[in-house]
């Protein structure tokens, strides 16, 4: 058994009370990571703080904890129960006699860092008043009947409680005389972790707070509906935008974080540009988004495995699109985009724009290639297509018979080569097998084009990728060289058209194209060059800005960064175009060498080395913090909280 774990898991602690610290051994009490998204995946913070919790262990030891909400089952899939020691384990034993339960444990995740997950649903009995208090003490107005909206701030009062418990254990630690050492440091990320930020400063408990915002949701809903928005950004009015998009209260708390936070940061120097403008404060530090590259990097297995899953993706085309007619597989490129379903932010409709424009450009090149392009997201739908379906299975039924065909020649065909009979396979296939062949091969034709969206589409007449695909004409025609599948859902093995992992089917693939109008960060191209595939972004995404930033030879080497900004729309689509083609003419040869390019430089985009943005910030709230509380003061630790029983007592009456 690990002996960290062992020591702070049975209760033993050294003399002044503290738990085993990690390699920085001076510095706050408790280093606190608080998310939504906490053992509990919903969208990219779950991706961020999961992989970056290796690197936090390691400067912190267990002295660093992540903090979410307790989701159930949910959560009990990757986190494993143990007993908290020491003044943690008191400050939680206190919260569960005042009827907040916190359960302590570790994540089942590389690192295996200490985590605390709240069940917040418990501060239902105090939220009318939460809500009061907020308004009050920070002008932040809370919407009648939102369910979400509730939940945010329930956990944001049960977090406040945490911090509040801990604080006060921690002063009583003997021999922590000063400050910064009985201070803790909580960074919070998104809005919807964040809101205990203001009810911790208003209550000036020693905690140095870290505000880091992946995305502004205003940014995000102008940015869906109005073309350049980063072109006259600096003339928004934020508040009446805000009433525009029916996301006031949500505003208002982003700007309460990022106002009553110690140290702010963005994740990219794009979203640093929204942040100044919509939320009125110039980020410290900008915190890249890293990977743990080695879980997708499978280095000498690269090329293979490329190999390997693109075999899958020609078994897919088989499929789909062999029925109506065929191409050479050998001479087609697969080319993907993915995310979540903002058609325009995440660049859709140019990629279209782009294939559209592609497809003539390869009719009048006469290049004899194939390109297949895939958009894969999520989108509400009935069920699989039921043609397609069927063709999968009479596919499955075709590579059965052959299965049979081939072992049954392969025992005559022996014996005859081996007494010297001539080569002649004919009369060496059982008729029986010969006519089942014919027949899979005769059910397996149709009369009519590949379908381009894989789905029956919930509604298929509104949908905006599926009618920009119908206006550019793209219906698969056996003369385009440009072929699309629209996959409004996500690729995994469960899908009964693929029976892949989605990292397998990237790793199928040629090439990813992320042309984004609006991404903060934007982990889909990362996660491309981890696995050793080429890919596009934008300059209008973060991860694109940092490439252009930090590695100006980034198009040497298979990471493109598309210029979008203050460019029209069909002159980037032009741009696109011709990179397109230029992928196109290269061999095979110069494919693989690319790859091979790639799959070195994406060590540059570890954890190992980003992470040093996260502790830069870590520091900077440390020295805030110090100034702020004094080396050797002794802090008040706020007017604590009455039992919940009580605070229901006060409400109802």
């Amino acid at each position: 058994m690990d002996p960290l774990l062992t020591k702070v898991e049975s209760g033993l602690e050294d003399e002044a009370g503290e738990l085993l610290p990690g390699p920085r051994s001076v510095g706050p009490g408790l280093v606190l990571e608080v998310a939504w998204e906490v053992c509990n995946q919903v969208g990219g913070i779950y991706q961020v703080i999961r992989s970056k919790a290796p690197e936090m262990v390691q400067r912190w030891g267990d002295r660093y904890a992540a903090i979410g909400p307790y989701t159930g089952a949910k959560a009990d899939l990757e986190f494993e129960v143990t007993r908290p020691a020491g003044w943690v384990g008191r400050a939680l034993s206190t919260l569960k006699e005042q009827g907040l339960t916190v359960h302590h444990g570790r994540w089942l995740i590389p690192g295996r860092p200490r985590v605390l997950l709240i069940e917040h649903e418990a501060m239902q009995s105090v939220l009318a008043d939460v809500k009061f208090r907020l308004w009050q003490d920070h002008g932040i107005e809370s919407p009648g009947g939102d369910g979400l909206f509730d939940g945010v701030v329930t956990f944001a009062e049960a977090v406040r409680r945490l911090v509040e418990a801990l604080c006060h254990e921690r002063a009583l630690v003997p021999g922590r005389n000063r400050g910064v050492a009985k201070s803790l440091i909580a960074h919070f990320h998104e809005w919807m972790g964040g809101l205990a930020i203001p009810m911790i400063r208003k209550q000036k408990l020693p905690v140095a707070t870290l505000f880091t915002t992946h995305a502004t949701l205003l940014g995000r809903y102008m940015a869906s509906n109005e073309d350049g928005f980063y072109d006259w950004l600096p003339w928004v009015d934020q508040e009446q935008s805000a009433t525009q998009y029916n996301v006031r209260a949500q505003h208002s708390v982003e700007r309460a974080c990022a106002h009553g936070s110690h140290v702010f940061t963005t994740v990219s120097s794009i979203t640093a540009e929204e942040c100044t403008h919509l939320l009125g404060r110039h980020v410290d530090v900008v915190t890249p988004n890293g990977l743990n590259v080695a879980h997708y990097n499978k280095v000498h297995d690269q090329q293979r495995f490329h190999g390997e899953f693109k075999q899958a993706i020609h078994r897919f085309t088989c499929g789909y699109f062999f029925p109506s007619y065929s191409f050479d597989l050998e001479n087609t490129l697969y080319f993907f985009t993915s995310g979540r379903y903002e058609p325009r932010n995440k660049g859709f409709d140019l990629c279209l724009e782009a294939m559209a424009r592609l497809n003539a450009e390869l009719k009048s090149a006469k290049l004899n290639k194939t390109v297949v392009f895939f958009i894969v997201s999520r989108r509400a739908t009935k069920s699989l297509n039921p043609l397609a379906m069927a063709k999968r299975g009479v596919l499955n039924e075709l590579e059965e018979v052959c299965g049979h065909i081939t072992k049954g020649v392969m025992g005559q065909l022996f014996w005859r080569a081996a007494s010297g009979g001539r080569l002649k396979l004919d009369d060496l296939v059982d008729e029986y097998w010969m006519l089942r062949y014919r027949r899979a091969q005769q059910a397996l034709k149709q009369q009519c084009l590949p379908m381009v969206v894989t789905h029956i589409l919930e509604d298929d007449h509104n949908d905006p990728v599926l009618n920009q695909i119908r206006q550019l004409g793209l219906y698969n025609r056996p003369e385009d060289p440009v072929k699309i599948v629209y996959h409004p859902d996500f690729i995994e093995p469960t899908n009964r058209l693929w029976g892949i992992e989605y990292d397998q089917f990237v790793r199928g693939c040629h090439l990813g194209i992320f042309p984004s109008a609006y991404e903060p960060w934007g982990y889909t191209p990362l996660e491309c060059i981890a696995m050793g595939i080429p890919a596009i972004t934008s300059d209008l995404a973060g991860f694109g800005r940092y490439v252009q930033e930090q590695h100006p030879d980034h198009d040497q080497w298979g990471l493109t960064v598309l210029p979008r900004r203050r460019r029209g729309y069909h002159e980037s689509a032009a741009d696109l175009c011709a990179r397109l083609l230029a992928y196109c003419k290269q061999d095979r040869r110069q494919r693989i060498a690319l790859r091979n390019e790639v799959d070195r430089r994406s060590w540059e985009f570890d954890w190992a080395k980003l992470a040093s943005a996260y502790h830069r910030a870590h520091d900077m709230a440390i020295d805030r913090i110090t100034r702020e509380i004094g080396p050797d003061d002794q802090p008040p630790i706020g007017g604590g909280e009455k039992p919940i029983e009580k605070a229901n007592e006060e409400t109802s009456a």
